[in-house]
This record gives structure tokens, sequence and C-alpha cells, in this order.
């Protein structure tokens, strides 16, 4: 039995150059504070730049303006990293998201979109970003951001959840592909709190209502992604390969056991 213990220090992330596509809001913006914290020199990317940056232990995430679905563009982020700071340690896939939309109303065009946004986009930033760190003589950590819509029904977000699904199977097979020398593995969280939390749960009594469903009794916060985040990439989670981490509060419960009537 390996009886090694790790220090505090295997989270100690000063020297590392981390990436977090979409951390200009929500999630994203919670783990580029979470890596910041860790003494990371965090980068984050979107198509604007946000009215501030994350910033955490006096330190701000630096900004650069990409449009993840352009192949052109993602090039061009990569070779400003290389340019810039040398070197990629760590990569959170986490750039995508949908809107609302009943599968039988949405248009091709539409679901066309969302699965480029939601696996092709998180396919090409990996590929750009294994490039560069293959050549590193650490090597360097993928963690793909996906959902537990991959796994459950997601209805009025069918293109998404299905797009989710083939992130995790991206993630075993890059795993392989790319290993020893690049690690690639998911975190799929659950219900999340953001900012925009009210435009899908309403005021805080629904938000709370919500919760209340979850055994945890809450919904995620973007720093409770984070903290996986900063395990994953670390030297602790050495062995966590290929496979998908579900951050999910103890998940839903069962339909069904509000519906039945036994012992009532």
């Amino acid at each position: 039995m390996n009886t090694q213990a790790f220090p505090a220090a295997a989270l100690d992330y000063r020297g590392k150059v981390v990436l977090v596509t979409g951390g200009t809001k929500g999630i994203g913006a919670g783990i580029a504070r979470g890596f910041l914290a860790a003494g990371a020199s965090v980068v984050v990317c979107g198509r604007n730049a946000p009215e501030a940056l994350p910033e955490a232990a006096g330190r701000a995430a630096e900004f650069i303006p990409v449009d993840v679905r352009d192949v052109e563009s993602l090039q061009s982020l990569f070779a400003t990293i290389r340019e810039r700071l040398g070197r990629l340690d760590v990569l959170v896939n986490n750039a995508g998201g949908a809107p609302f939309a009943l599968a039988d109303k949405a248009s091709p065009r539409f679901h066309e979109g969302i699965i480029r946004l939601n696996l092709l986009a998180p396919l090409n930033v990996a590929q750009q970003a294994n490039a560069l760190m293959q050549q590193q003589a650490g090597g360097g950590v993928v963690i793909f951001i996906g959902s537990v819509a991959a796994s459950r029904p997601s209805p009025g977000t069918a293109a998404y959840g299905a797009a989710k699904a083939g992130v995790l199977s991206l993630a075993s097979s890059l795993a392989v592909e790319w290993a020893p020398k690049v690690r690639v593995l998911a975190i799929s969280p659950g219900l999340v709190q953001t900012e925009q939390a009210h435009l899908h749960y309403g005021d805080e009594a629904g938000i709370a209502a919500v919760g209340a469903t979850i055994p945890a009794g809450r919904m995620a916060t973007p720093q409770d992604i984070a903290d996986a985040c900063l395990y994953a990439g670390s030297p602790m989670a050495a062995y966590f390969a290929g496979t998908n981490l579900l951050l999910h509060g103890g998940g839903e419960r069962p339909a069904f056991l509000a519906a039945a009537n036994a012992g009532a």
C-alpha cells in the first residue's frame, strides 16, 4: 500500500500557468479565483472583455479575447500563451452552455451551434493544449468541465446534454491517447448557484427550494467546483485520469419517493 503523504504544498500552484476557458463569469470565474488564490498565473478567455477580471490574493487573471469555436482564434490564443508565459500546466476546459429550447421547436442550426460550442470547441481547445504540454518536461493536465446533464434526462437542453455526454467519452479516449505526458479527466457539476441562478430558479425562495431537493441541502457554489479542479490538477490526483468526478452534492432525490404513498 502506498503510504506516501502529500503536504499542503501539493496544492501550491506558484510558478504554474493555468488557462480557464469561459473564465470571466460564473463557474469559470470561480475556478480562476481558486487557482489565483493557490498562486497560479491564470489566463481566462472569452469573446468579450469583462467589466472586471477574476481576482484573488491581490492578483488578477489575464484576459485574452478568444472565440473558442474558431480554430484560428484558438491558435492565436496558444501562441500568445507560449510567447508571454512560456508554458501551460493546467487547462480547465469550461466554456459552454445552452439556453432553454425544446428539441422539437429548436432549429437544426441551433442544435448544431450547441454541439459546436459544447463538444467540438472543447476538443479543439484540448488539442491545442496537448500540443504545448507534450513539449514540456512535466507535461500537463486537461480538465473537462462536464455536467450531470450527460447522465440523466435534460429536457429543454437535450443537445447540450448530448454534447456533454460526448465530452465524457472524449476525456476517456484522450486520456489514453495522450498519456503519460498529459493527464486528461472530467469533472461534472450538478446544480450550481452562480450570479445568473435567478434566471433558472427564480428569486431567493426559488433557489432555496431547489437547493432543498439536493441531499447536501444546497446547490454547489463556483468555489466547490474550483476546489475540485485544484485537487484534480495537482500531484495529489496523479492517478485521476480518463474518468469523471460527479460533483452533485448527493444527486437528486428520486421523484417516485415523493409520489409513493406506501406507509401513508
